[in-house]
């Protein structure tokens, strides 16, 4: 096999406009394919769950809601080993959301002029779901990434959607940490389905305001679609990253940090951004071995993503001129993941805007990011963190702005009021001040 390389000030423009479109692509053709799905679990509720769970799972599904019983034989079957190892991490992430809320206020006032004062007040969202994807295998980490703020925002109603396995059970896993979070509102049925449940409630499934979680384009698509319904949350779609190094970046380390992301599917986007020629040779050349050496699919999805050849691989090593090209090429295409390789790498953090996450030097791997440093793994794909960011407390909460005025400030705001009122064509918004009894 051979590893895809961009000279990219000789790369054409189509090539271009797909390294940086990636997988979105993919979720742009599917939409239609969700619509019927969607509109089935709307009209015919769990029976459709059901339905959807033996036609894509093979599953056959009795409660579609965990059951205590359930709980308690996944807790005694899973071994120590993984317990305390998802112990250890999740502590770190509730560590690290924790110090969120402490810069969270929850109600602010300030004096705007004598007799006007404005503030806000921060409460959580009533109710949210949770989608935690199956896909080749079961993820406790993304459920405690998104578990564990949800908790501590305090969200009163919260609800885990994941796909079950072949037999109609949950992962015994995926239940330990749900109960290790604090919440035990499971429910069996992943897909565009389980958007629609969450969406639109069934006689098992709650209604929810908001759901949040990443996901297979079906999903992603689904949140789309909806997003009439309910706050989708923030995209996250395909797994994405870019792996930004100069001279100094220890060139074997480097070759698995590009492949990190790129094991997550074959529409992952999995880049080497660099101006040092040496480097993006020396990973060319050797990438193949350390592919081949990988276990299938692992090795096979790796291989698709990192030729480029095919319309829907998006891997590659981007060669610049100079680090400031690769700044602005990271910046431009605003990675879920940027893990930085550079000599002095957090002086140049002032100069990076978009990113889901930074991740700096050679012992910061997106391995530790992705499951136990603390920060969220739940991160903005396909250029939204140009806009969006990090999964946070903040996304449980919401804020309402509060005001109050006294007689004095009444008097001082009333005639510049009216002023804009009749300039805009409001009457009754003026006769309100004009028109108001002491």
């Amino acid at each position: 096999m051979s590893i895809a390389l961009y000279r990219w000030d000789e790369t054409d423009e189509k090539t271009k406009r797909k390294i940086m479109r990636r997988g979105q692509a993919n979720i742009d053709a599917i939409c239609e394919v969700v619509k019927p799905i969607i509109e089935d679990v709307r009209k015919r509720g769990d029976a459709a769950l059901r339905d959807y769970a033996l036609k894509f799972e093979k599953a056959r599904i009795e409660s579609i809601k965990v059951t205590p019983e359930e709980f308690r034989r996944a807790d005694k079957v899973l071994g120590s080993e993984i317990k305390q190892a998802i112990k250890m991490c999740a502590a770190n992430v509730r560590k690290f959301h924790e110090e969120q809320m402490k810069h969270v206020p929850g109600r602010w006032m300030m004096e705007i002029m004598p007799g006007v004062q404005a503030g806000e007040q921060v409460s959580a969202i009533d109710s949210v779901g949770l989608y935690v994807p199956r896909g080749k295998g079961a993820f406790p980490s993304a459920l405690y990434m998104l578990a564990v703020p949800a908790v501590i925002a305090g969200v009163k109603t919260i609800a885990i959607v994941t796909p079950p396995t072949s037999d109609g059970s949950v992962d015994d896993a995926t239940l330990y940490t749900a109960r290790l979070c604090g919440v035990e509102n499971v429910y069996k049925c992943g897909g565009a389905q389980a958007i629609a449940a969450l969406a639109y409630g069934t006689e098992s499934v709650p209604q929810v305001k908001k759901v949040l979680g990443p996901g297979s384009p079906y999903v992603a698509a689904a949140k789309r679609f909806l997003s009439d319904i309910m706050d989708p949350g923030m995209p996250a779609g395909p797994s994405e990253s870019i792996v930004l190094a100069d001279e100094s970046a220890d060139p074997d380390n480097t070759i698995l940090d590009v492949l990190n992301e790129a094991e997550h599917g074959k529409d992952s986007g999995a880049l080497l951004v660099t101006h040092d020629e040496r480097l993006a040779l020396y990973v060319q050349e050797q990438m193949p071995d350390v592919i081949r050496s990988f276990p299938e699919p692992h090795r096979g999805i790796c291989e698709h993503v990192m030729g480029g050849e095919a319309e829907d691989s998006y891997g590659g090593i981007v060669l610049t001129g100079s680090l400031e090209e690769s700044i602005a090429f990271a910046n431009t295409y605003a990675p879920e993941h940027l893990h930085l390789k550079i000599r002095d790498g957090e002086s140049h953090l002032d100069v990076i805007k978009h990113a889901g996450e930074i991740l700096i030097g050679e012992y910061t791997p997106s391995s530790l990011g992705n499951y136990g440093i603390g920060v969220n793994h739940v991160l903005p794909t396909g250029g939204w963190a140009h806009t969006y960011s990090c999964t946070s407390v903040w996304d449980f909460l919401k804020r309402t702005s509060v005001s109050r005025c006294d007689a004095q400030g009444f008097e001082a705001l009333k005639d510049p009021v009216t002023t804009i009122t009749d300039y805009e064509g409001f009457p009754v918004h003026g006769a309100v001040l004009r028109g108001r009894k002491a």
